[in-house]
């Protein structure tokens, strides 16, 4: 297995994303899907437009290459956020099997344009198992975490587990029940790893098992306070090493990643973001990193 790119902290050098236009479809598909979806208000969509735009411009800006998902009249507002439909793997992707209803049909769809894009994918969840992607988390190249809450259950990880072999150390985190199963509440709404020795983290709804296991690692924790929680401050992109790309309006936080030597880039999500529960790890699926 090629492990190279196989962590969450690697330049990144292309990416799966889709624009809200794609994504969003019109005014119309908003007003009708919103609510059903949980999301917490219906995003504007001209707004939710031009936020879109500026999201891609930093991706591109700092080197990656954008491959954008078209508009499917099948999915939902929700095939905005293209990380928790699939895995990257180094052998290929893993397409995942939704555990929110609403979503099921993402997988299939990503995995047919990024098939044509000439990603490969190395195979698929299966009935009666779950797994969405914003559960998984590399550490390094044989260290795999998946949040076991959920939309992401023991036949999901066991399933995924199978199609990594044994090259990887496969290794379950118990999620809270926090809000409940309605709820949006993925391994990385409270872990982001910035760095081979640097993680942001919300450190109250973090199991105990996993806090520890980072510091054995010799990973300094960025500690987000409990009122950037909800507006998504644990959710970071790398964009390299200490490079991270972040939702505004977490100050706090921004301000102990610099401490901490990093680059901070913010972009505005108000729509894009905050009232569907998705921040920028969420509206990317990296693909390549160096």
């Amino acid at each position: 297995m090629s492990s190279a790119g196989a962590n969450e902290f690697g330049r990144l050098e292309r990416v799966l994303v889709k624009r809200a236009r794609a994504a969003f479809g019109s005014p119309l598909a908003i007003a009708a899907e919103w609510r059903a979806l949980g999301f917490t208000a219906p995003p504007d969509f001209e707004r939710a437009g031009a936020e879109s735009e500026r999201f891609l411009e930093l991706l591109a800006g700092a080197g990656a290459e954008l491959l954008e998902a078209p508009r499917d009249e099948t999915l939902s507002l929700d095939s905005i956020y293209v990380r928790d439909a699939s895995v990257w793997t180094p052998r290929g992707l893993v397409l995942c099997r939704m555990g929110k209803p609403a979503r099921a049909g993402e997988p299939a769809a990503q995995g047919d344009f990024l098939r044509a894009a000439g990603v490969p994918v190395l195979g698929a969840i299966e009935p009666p198992g779950h797994l969405e992607g914003g559960d998984v988390v590399w550490l390094d190249e044989a260290t795999l975490l998946v949040g076991r809450g959920y939309r992401t259950d023991d036949e999901g990880i066991r399933q995924l587990r199978a199609l990594l072999g044994s090259e990887v150390a496969v290794t379950a985190v118990p999620l809270v029940h926090w809000r409940g199963p309605g709820d949006v509440f993925h391994l990385m709404s409270i872990l982001s790893p910035v760095d081979a020795d640097l993680a942001v983290v919300y450190s109250p709804l973090a199991p105990v098992p996993l806090r520890e296991a980072l510091l054995a690692r010799g990973m300094a924790l960025v500690e987000v306070p409990d009122e950037e929680f909800d507006s998504m401050g644990a959710n970071v992109l790398a964009l390299g090493p200490r490079r991270v790309l972040a939702l505004a309006g977490n100050p706090v936080t921004r301000a102990r990643l610099e401490r901490a030597g990093c680059e901070v880039l913010l972009y505005e999500g108000q729509e894009i973001s905050r009232k569907g529960g998705g921040g920028p790890t969420c509206l990317t699926r990296p693909l390549a990193r160096g």
